[in-house]
């Protein structure tokens, strides 16, 4: 047998029956999240497994807090300004290698000839919630704490990790729509009933379970892998998608890349083969990724949001942000210089308000490489750039008044209460553009 790789992410434990403990307990931190060190080792560890002696796997967390929280958003972050400072030709090659060994880890899991199952106490979100459908069998606990989701699209982003794959294959298509387009949670019940769980226990016998199922298992096959799986056509599934298709273009204007890609994701992938469609996958997220508008709403939906809450929670929070978003405010409804009868459209098109028709063809904004605010191509998205232009402005005017550190803080303020869309970030995300 192979040597076991070193890992520092992961510790391991095995039973006298032979049943690896594979046991996810980042060091230094009271959370589990997707650092690459983490995704490389779990793909070392796949590679050794194919070749390992043990009857099978148990994937457990070390931490009380949770199974995994999801992906490491700082890292993401660094990698996505070594995307943009890359040549535009480069960038979709580099977005691909540096972000597909997630996906490749996950398949070499499934696929390594050993049964895999996954003991979940907590949230499995995001990566943790993929790592979970990599497995073969899923034990859930039945406490309120416990969920499954995949919440990317809040960010705008994709689950890239096989999740817009493996949870419609699991549960269907019509049920996977809300946990990939809205971020909605299964509880254990809920994903016991779609399929999305095998077993949901109470809390403190999720191991045993999991163990048992190891102890009991053939030769372990994804359903996906097995000769009795059929696809849905290409035509079926993307008459099923048209009008989810339809309804975010008339919804958001166009100018969020998430879930349209998302649906591509499923609209290519589902038919196919698990590989073929897993590579799908890794494009189309490599395509989104070194768009502005995932950097913008990870940087204000969620670097902000925790910025604010903690500073919330704390009675922190910094003395000038309630006349910063009034003035936000304030801006957003005065700019009006040389708009004229344009401006109600402009706000509307930009997003700052939800009133009227979209004054522009949705699908024709959500097709462009270049986003509108980027390289405006009309009078009314001149007329709309200026009205972001006004908010940019108060930023500039509130530059002493923050420190750099919590500027996204300021940013997820105006967006949560000044309107700001999202998928611009927010005036100081504008400003530093």
């Amino acid at each position: 047998m192979s040597t076991m790789p070193a890992m520092k992410e992961f510790r391991t434990e095995t039973t006298p029956e032979g049943i690896l403990h594979l046991i996810f307990d980042m060091p230094g931190r009271s959370m589990n999240v997707f650092s690459n060190a983490a995704i490389h080792e779990i793909d070392a560890f796949a590679t050794w497994l194919k070749t390992s002696t043990v009857r099978g796997v148990v994937i457990r967390s070390g931490k009380t807090s949770a199974f995994c929280a999801g992906a490491d958003l700082g890292e993401l972050g660094e990698a996505y300004d070594m995307i943009v400072a890359a040549r535009p030709a480069e960038r979709k090659r580099i977005a691909r290698d540096h972000f597909a060994p997630i996906g490749r880890a996950f398949r070499k899991l499934e696929t390594a000839g050993k049964p895999v199952a996954a003991a979940i106490d907590g949230l499995a979100l995001g990566g943790g919630c993929e790592f979970a459908m990599g497995c073969h069998y899923r034990v859930l606990t039945d406490t309120p704490r416990t969920a499954l989701g995949l919440p990317e699209s809040l960010v705008g982003l994709l689950p890239g990790g096989g999740g817009t794959q493996r949870m419609p294959r699991l549960v269907g298509l019509e049920r996977s729509l809300p946990i990939l387009l809205e971020g909605a949670r299964l509880s254990p019940q809920e994903a016991l009933e779609a399929g999305a769980a095998d077993e949901v226990v109470a809390a403190g016998g999720e191991v045993a379970t999991a163990e048992r199922w190891v102890l009991g298992a053939t030769v372990p096959a994804q359903p996906w892998d097995r000769p009795d799986w059929h696809a849905p056509d290409v035509q079926a599934v993307s008459e099923a998608l048209g009008q989810t298709r339809a309804r975010i273009l008339a919804e958001t204007g166009g100018h969020y890349p998430a879930p349209l890609a998302i649906l591509d994701c499923i609209e290519q992938g589902l038919p196919a083969a698990i590989d073929d469609a897993l590579g799908s996958e890794i494009d189309i997220f490599a395509d989104l990724i070194k768009r502005p508008e995932p950097r913008n709403m990870i940087r204000s939906l969620f670097i902000g949001r925790q910025d604010y809450d903690k500073r919330r929670k704390a009675d922190a929070l910094p003395g000038a942000l309630a006349s910063f978003v009034a003035d936000v405010r304030a801006a957003v409804e005065s700019a009006d210089a040389g708009l004229g009868d344009m401006r109600p459209e402009a706000l509307r098109f930009a997003g700052f308000t939800a009133e009227g028709s979209y004054p522009a063809d949705p699908a024709e904004i959500a097709g462009r490489e270049v986003p509108w605010f980027e390289k405006p191509g009309s009078p009314m998205e001149e007329a709309a750039l200026k009205i972001v232009a006004a908010t940019a402005g108060v930023a500039r005017a509130y530059g002493s008044a923050f420190a750099e550190s919590e500027r996204a803080l300021a940013d997820f303020a105006a967006v949560t209460q000044a309107g700001f869309p999202s998928y611009l970030g927010g005036p100081f995300a504008v400003l530093e553009q």
